[in-house]
Parts: C-alpha cells; structure tokens; sequence
C-alpha cells in the first residue's frame, strides 16, 4: 500500500467535493485501499505526485478513472423492484392519460452507470405500451460523469448474474445472446436510451422538464448540503406531478425537500 500524508488525503477529498460533489472526507483508508494497487503498476512511489496531477485538472479521463474507482457501485437489472411496481401500477397509467395527446414521456436515469437502470426502464416501457409503443417517444435520457462506464453501458453487453431478477420471457424478447455467458440487449431497446456525459454539479439545462427522475444510490457519496441543492435542482427540472426516485439505501431532509414524500424512495413535486 502506498502512503496517503493527511495533507494530500486534504488536497484530494477537498477537489473532489468541490468539483463533483462527493464527500470522502472520512474515506481515507478506502482511498488507499482502492487506488494503491493501480497507482503501484503505473509507477507511483506515493500519492503525492499523483494528488498533484490530479488537482490540477489537466487530465479529465485521469480524473474520472480515479471517480469510478472510488464510487464504484454494483448494479443490476430490476434493481429495488418495488419502483418498477409503482411506475407500472401508478405511473405509467397517469402518463398515458397525460401524454394521450403529443405521446413524448421525458424521464431521466440520473447517474446512470453501466446502463442496467436505463435498459430496465426501457422494457418497461415497451412492455407497458406494446403494439402502442412504436407511435410514442418514450426515450430515456441517461447520464453519468464517466464517459468510460457509458462506453460499457453504449456497449450493453451483460453477464447472466446481473440478468437474473428479469422475467426470463424478458430475456429472450429484449437481448441477444452474445456468447455462453453473456448478452446484448436488443437494438429496440438500445435505440430508447440516450447516452450523456453530465456532472451533476451543473445546471440542469435540458429543453425538457422531466416526467420522472431516477437518480438512485447515486447522492450517498454526497453531504447533506451538497444533497438538498441538487435536490432542489431536480425539483426545477421536473414537470408539475412528476416523480424522484432515490435508492432505499439513502433519504431527503424532510425539512428541506421541496417533494412530497410519497412511500420509500418516492417523491412526487405537488
């Protein structure tokens, strides 16, 4: 293991936070224990030198391989079930009367990783609408700050574990197997989703306000003040009656958020 001096802990988790967002200021063993190996092979005697390079800001793809290592998160298809129940049961049937006439849903996956999040939505929506389906837009905007993890997510190609929550019938309808073990997900539902670098320290400046906002397991890498402005930021960018979901693993200010909460991880702006 490499050595992380308090001071250059300081420097990293301080840039960090002030440029993306995410607090590791109690992280510092997570720091050493996740980029030591990496820093070693690329010939690193310490973290001082790399701390430096980073800071600086001169190497973007730098950076956000540092992020991925750091926030990497474990992801799935049909991950916490119960949002795709009640955007199933409550949801889609109030878009589909409210969108009866121009037919555009806009809906967000908001730090979207590898791509599972998207895709799920995107079945679902398919699955929902059927024969209908091809006279609606119903793409789905996805975001995240890693233009290598949407690269995996553009790629969407999976492996059997993270499949094993979907119908089995949604397997042979919605991917292709690639080879033994893995597949692709098919070009319908590939061409529903729309890739987008985005930090979601930004403003949110997307033509459309949003029918419904997935940003989950994403903000528990952030403080509580870091949390309720990009809180507030969503609230901006979502339509009268649309909906945040968050993970069950993470909660909002009730002081503070501008939703009504609605059940777990569900939020409706009013």
């Amino acid at each position: 293991m490499l050595a992380l001096s308090d001071s250059d802990f300081q420097r990293l988790y301080t840039y960090i936070k002030k440029n993306y967002g995410i607090d590791l200021s109690k992280k510092k063993q997570l720091i050493i224990s996740r980029l030591s190996n990496s820093l070693s092979a690329q010939g690193y005697q310490d973290f001082s030198t790399y701390v430096d390079e980073i800071v600086s800001g001169r190497d973007t793809e730098m950076v956000t391989a540092m992020l991925n290592k750091l926030t990497t998160n474990y992801t799935y298809f049909l991950r916490e079930e119960e949002h795709f129940k009640y955007l199933w049961d409550v949801i889609l049937p109030d878009l589909a009367k409210k969108h009866a006439k121009d037919k555009v849903l806009a809906i967000w996956s908001a730090g979207c990783s590898s791509g599972e999040e998207p895709y799920t939505i995107s079945m679902y929506l398919k699955e929902y609408f059927g024969p209908q389906a091809s006279q609606w837009d119903t793409r789905v905007l996805a975001t995240d700050i890693s233009q290598k993890i949407l690269n995996t997510a553009i790629n969407a190609t999976y492996g059997e574990e993270g499949m094993s929550s979907l119908p089995p019938t949604w397997k042979q309808k919605y991917f292709v197997k690639a080879d033994k073990d893995t597949y692709t997900v098919s070009p319908a539902i590939k061409q529903n989703v729309i890739f987008r670098t985005f930090n979601l320290m930004d403003p949110i400046t997307f033509k459309r306000k949003f029918d419904l906002i997935f940003c989950r397991n994403v903000m528990i890498y952030f403080d509580q003040n870091t949390k309720d402005a990009l809180v507030r930021r969503f609230y901006n960018a979502t339509v009268p009656g649309g909906h945040l979901f968050i993970g069950h693993s993470e909660g909002l200010n009730k002081v503070t958020c501008p939703y009504e909460y609605i059940k777990p991880a569900i939020y409706q702006k009013t």
